[in-house]
C-alpha cells in the first residue's frame, strides 16, 4: 500500500516535494490556502538566480550542481523553459564575504571562475562601472530560474501523476498517534503516514518557538535608460554586488520586462498577513541611489515592484529535518532568501527522506539541533 504524505504549502519546496513523492508512488494530497504560483509568499518575481560557487558554504555546492541537473530535467518532462545560463558575477572587496567565500567554494570543489579586477570587469562588462579595490568573480554556469514556471512544471507533473492538489485549503493543526498523522484543514480532516511543513512565511504560526524571522524583501523592475544592447542575458550576466560589508544587492539582465533589482535582506521584520504590500516612492528612490553607482542603466523609468519575504533563520542557513519527537512531520523551507534554487534536489531529498529514510544527501547543515530548544 502506498505511503500517503500530506504536503502543507505547495510553493518552491512544498511543490517538488509533491513532484518527487508522486514520481516514487508516494500517495500525495497537497494543500495550499492559494493558488500557486502566487505573488503572497517567498517564490515569485519572475527570476531568481542560480550560481555554483556558493559564497555562503562550500556545503552547499554539491546540492546545487545535483538541483542543476533535476531543473534541466523538469524542463524536458514538462517542455518549458525554466533555465537560463548567464554566467554570473560576485562583485566586492577581496577580502569581503562575497568573495572570498565564493573563492573557498570554487577552490574546495574545483569549480571553473576567473577573478577580474576592476578595468578588466569594466572592459569585459562596459555597463558596471566598479569602485577602486573592488574585483569580480565570474563564474560561467550561474543563470536565471524561472519561479513561477518551475513551480507551475511540477504541480502540473505532480498532478499527472496522481497528486491530489487543493487549493483554497488551509492547514489548521495537526495530531499524531500511534504514528498516524491525524491533519486538521478547512475542509475536513486527513489521515496520513506524513506531514510535510513546507510553509514558508507562515511556519511561525504553527511552530511559534522555531528562532525564525520573516523579513519584507521589494524587487524593483528598471526600464534600461542605457547600454541597452549589453544588457540582454547572452551579454549581461546575472550579479551580486557586497557594496559594504555584508550589505548586498542583486540585479539580472534585461529579459524583457527591465532590469530587476534588489537588495539581499535588511528588509523590515513583518508577518505575512500583515506585510506592507504598497512601495512608497522613497524606497525606489533608495534602491536607485544604491544602484546607480554600479549600474548607471536603472536611471531609466520604474516599471514595476513586488513584495517577497523571506523566511530567515539566526545563522542564515536552511531549516530541513523532523519535527523532534514526531518522526512523521519535517519541516522544509525557512531558506533565509537563498533557497530557490534548491527546491529541486530538497524536493528529491525530502521525497526519498520520507520512503527509504535517508535523504540520500548530508543535510547536517539544515538540523534542527543546531538550536538548544525547539
Amino acid at each position: 500500500m502506498a505511503i500517503r504524505v500530506v504536503v502543507a504549502g505547495l510553493g518552491a519546496m512544498g511543490s517538488a516535494i509533491a513532484y518527487h513523492l508522486t514520481s516514487r508512488g508516494a500517495q500525495v494530497i497537497g494543500m495550499d490556502p492559494f493558488c500557486p504560483p502566487h505573488p503572497f509568499g517567498s517564490s515569485h518575481g519572475k527570476s531568481r538566480i542560480i550560481r555554483e560557487a556558493y559564497f555562503e558554504d562550500p556545503a552547499y555546492v554539491p546540492l546545487v550542481q545535483r538541483a542543476y541537473e533535476l531543473w534541466q530535467d523538469l524542463e524536458s518532462r514538462s517542455q518549458s523553459r525554466l533555465l537560463t545560463i548567464t554566467g554570473g558575477l560576485m562583485i566586492g572587496p577581496q577580502d569581503g564575504v562575497l568573495v572570498s567565500g565564493a573563492l573557498k567554494s570554487a577552490a574546495e570543489h574545483g569549480l571553473r571562475h576567473q577573478v577580474l579586477d576592476r578595468s578588466e570587469l569594466m572592459t569585459r562588462f562596459p555597463f558596471l562601472r566598479i569602485p577602486e579595490g573592488f574585483v569580480g568573480v565570474y563564474e560561467p554556469r550561474a543563470g536565471i530560474l524561472d519561479p513561477e514556471g518551475c513551480i507551475r512544471a511540477h504541480l502540473n507533473l505532480a498532478r499527472a501523476q496522481g497528486a491530489d492538489l487543493r487549493f483554497g485549503s488551509r492547514l489548521l493543526s495537526w495530531t499524531l498517534r500511534n504514528g498516524v498523522v491525524e491533519v486538521a484543514t478547512d475542509q475536513g480532516v486527513l489521515s496520513a503516514d506524513a506531514l510535510v511543513l513546507s510553509l514558508g512565511p507562515w511556519l511561525l504560526d504553527f511552530l511559534a518557538d522555531l528562532p525564525l524571522q520573516v523579513e519584507r524583501q521589494v524587487m524593483f523592475w528598471f526600464a534600461p535608460s542605457q547600454d541597452q544592447e549589453h544588457l540582454t542575458p547572452d551579454r549581461c550576466p546575472i550579479y551580486i554586488v557586497e557594496y559594504e560589508p555584508q550589505c548586498f544587492f542583486y540585479g539580472f539582465p534585461n529579459t524583457g520586462d527591465g532590469l530587476k533589482v534588489a537588495r539581499h535582506h535588511q528588509g523590515e521584520i513583518t508577518h505575512p498577513e500583515t506585510v506592507r504590500r504598497v512601495v512608497s516612492e522613497e524606497e525606489v528612490e533608495e534602491i536607485r541611489r544604491l544602484v546607480l553607482p554600479f549600474l548607471p542603466a536603472v536611471s531609466g523609468p520604474l516599471k514595476e515592484t513586488q513584495v517577497c519575504l523571506y523566511t530567515n533563520t539566526p545563522d542564515g542557513h536552511f531549516l530541513i529535518d523532523r519535527v523532534p519527537g514526531a518522526d512523521p512531520i519535517f519541516v522544509v523551507s525557512p531558506c533565509s532568501g537563498h533557497g530557490f534554487k534548491f527546491a529541486s534536489v530538497i524536493g528529491e531529498a525530502v521525497a526519498r527522506w520520507i520512503l527509504d529514510g535517508n535523504p540520500g544527501h548530508d543535510l547536517s547543515l539544515f538540523s534542527w539541533k543546531r538550536w538548544s530548544t525547539p
